[in-house]
């Protein structure tokens, strides 16, 4: 085991909670927002700054304080072992494509069906693609941009610490049943888009085995960063065709 074990309750609170707040964030700027001519992605790229980001890494920083009496990550975030350069010239390629092939071909298909046949009662601006052709040049420059620097960088950057950094470790009691928990948890998390759990799951879950194998955090951060800036890099060209 790595050290402190938290309770079922607790990992499951605590893998949740965030995205609990995010959702309702969501739920409130998103008319808000669409009322007044931004496309709905905008509010969750500002959920990651203003939700995400603030009770991820304040929460780890306040397990900080309490165990090391400063804002030291030192025995917070752990799996942060050193690994031969080797290691991730050879995994973090496999990771990545194995994560855009998810995403990019056998996602979109059974999202669209789940979205019609399971949440075609949430209202319209629940969905991230809604008010796209009617928003204006600058707020879709406006949105691309904090999408890159949150949802692409910052975003995935906390979510590793929290998740795999500092969360994972302390159900690793639960051995390999560990990645797959947090890996569920952590698209479960993900309340605003219901319909991607299951590639979330299927694309998440060999990094979290590698990260808890390896030890070492960055075999998931830094595909993760590579995935989501990928993303933001293709919807670009689809942002900016909608003017």
């Amino acid at each position: 085991m790595d050290g402190e074990q938290h309770s079922l309750g607790k990992s499951v609170t605590l893998h949740l909670l965030p995205g609990i707040l995010i959702l309702l964030f969501f739920v409130v700027s998103a008319p808000i927002l669409t009322a007044r001519g931004f496309p709905a992605l905008l509010s969750l790229f500002l959920a990651v700054a203003l939700v995400l980001i603030p009770f991820e890494l304040g929460y780890i920083f306040y397990e900080a304080r309490k165990k090391n009496k400063t804002f030291s990550l030192q025995g917070v975030v752990l799996y942060r072992q050193n690994i031969p350069i080797w290691q991730y010239i050879a995994i973090i390629p496999s990771l990545l494509a194995w994560a855009l092939i998810w995403y990019l071909t056998v996602a979109p298909p059974i999202q669209e069906h789940l979205r019609q046949e399971y949440f075609s009662w949430l209202p319209a601006w629940f969905f991230l693609d809604y008010n796209l052709a009617q928003a204006s040049r600058p707020a879709i420059m406006a949105t691309w941009v904090l999408g890159l620097i949150f949802n692409g960088i910052a975003g995935p950057i906390v979510e590793e610490l929290y998740f795999r950094g500092y969360l994972l470790p302390r159900i690793s009691r639960l051995k390999g049943w560990a990645p797959l928990l947090n890996v569920l948890l952590f698209s479960v998390y993900h309340f605003f888009s219901p319909w991607g759990n299951f590639e979330r799951i299927v694309a998440g879950l060999p990094g979290a085995y590698l990260v808890q194998w390896k030890k070492n955090i960055y075999l998931g951060m830094i595909p993760h960063c590579l995935l989501n800036t990928t993303g933001m890099l293709l919807m670009a060209p689809l942002l900016f065709a909608q003017n």
